[in-house]
């Protein structure tokens, strides 16, 4: 018998053990982030089991509303919203939440109010559900001004600086990728458990990678950079292998092979989005967080992505993320063009 193997099968560790460990790196933590993040992981796993049961649950219809986004609501995507409001109200550490699903950030009652403020997208490609494709929960967490009773103003900060960041994906396998701002470890759903368990340490992200990632039927409303880095992805010039092309459509699947198997995920700013389409608070700024933190770089077309100033919740911008290589030649093409423009 392998009893090594078999005391490492025995020694598992969960994400709760995981967050009180960081936590003890804190001699001043008093524990709210580690109460905030067992809620949101509940929310996670109470979501996961309802993805699964969706087609039998009839939950995949549309329930009728249409969001700020201007997108149907699904009845998963409602479910959803409801599941992570109530887990972050009833943690008792959350203060002001920002939701795609909601146009007003929710503000905490004072008896329930903490010291956290969570910006999340509750089930992002939550289009692709009818089809078994992978879908997932976005978060970021930011801490309340010293001083503040929870207002807008806190969340409207840069992405850099998050307390911490995370995705959940629902798929083959219940995946959760999060970040408290040392590093980026991933975390798998053990169902017979009820645990999440780590199974990705110290995710590193390959410094060039061998894929691009991104939606080509907008390539007729594309600006001259994106346009040329695809070509060139295409048709290299310098002899090497084309990079292949994969895109699913669902961004918590996309970035998640963006971090382990390297390369790039860009949704451009184009004539019909001249904002870029995907959300900033929570939607750029975690995935960017947790790209930087496993060693990768995200890009906006003008600058760092966790250096923007959100000048309102739902506000969009353009992006590109993923390995450091990959990035760096996409901002070389967007400053030869700024040259070009002077």
């Amino acid at each position: 018998m392998d009893h090594a193997a078999d005391a490492q099968r025995t020694d598992l560790m969960t994400i709760t053990r995981y967050v009180l460990n960081e936590q003890s790196k804190h001699p001043e933590a008093r524990g709210d982030l580690t109460i905030l993040l067992s809620h949101i992981v509940l929310g996670c796993k109470f979501v996961c089991s309802a993805v699964n049961k969706a087609g039998l649950a009839k939950l995949i219809g549309l329930a009728g509303d249409t969001n700020i986004q201007g997108e149907e609501q699904k009845k998963l995507d409602v479910l959803s919203n409801d599941v992570f409001i109530n887990a972050l109200k009833s943690s008792g550490r959350a203060n002001v939440l920002v939701s795609e699903e909601n146009e007003e950030p929710i503000f905490v009652e004072a008896s329930k109010r903490g010291r956290y403020c969570v910006v999340f997208d509750p089930l992002d490609g939550s289009s692709n559900i009818d089809c078994g494709v992978s879908i997932g929960t976005i978060f970021g967490i930011y801490m309340l001004q010293e001083g503040s009773e929870g207002t807008v103003a806190d969340v409207l900060k840069p992405g850099k600086n998050m307390v911490a960041a995370g995705y959940c994906m629902y798929g083959s396998s219940c995946t959760l990728v999060l970040s408290t701002g040392t590093g980026a470890n991933g975390f798998t759903l053990d169902p017979s458990l009820g645990e999440f368990i780590l199974t990705h340490p110290n995710i590193k992200i390959p410094k060039k990678g061998k894929i691009y990632s991104v939606n080509e039927g907008n390539a007729k409303n594309w600006d001259q950079p994106t346009t040329s880095y695809v070509e060139k992805a295409k048709f290299p010039i310098d002899g090497s292998s084309p990079k292949s092309l994969r895109y699913i459509g669902s961004m918590v699947a996309d970035v998640h092979r963006t971090l382990l198997y390297g390369g790039i995920f860009m949704y451009p700013a184009d004539k019909k989005s001249p904002n870029g389409k995907l959300r900033v608070l929570y939607e750029v700024f975690p995935m960017s967080f947790l790209v930087e933190q496993a060693g990768g770089q995200s890009f906006t077309g003008q600058g760092r992505a966790l250096d923007i100033v959100p000048k309102n919740i739902h506000e969009r911008s353009p992006i590109f993320l993923g390995s450091y290589d990959d990035v760096e030649e996409i901002k070389a093409l967007y400053s030869a063009a700024e040259v070009k423009k002077e």
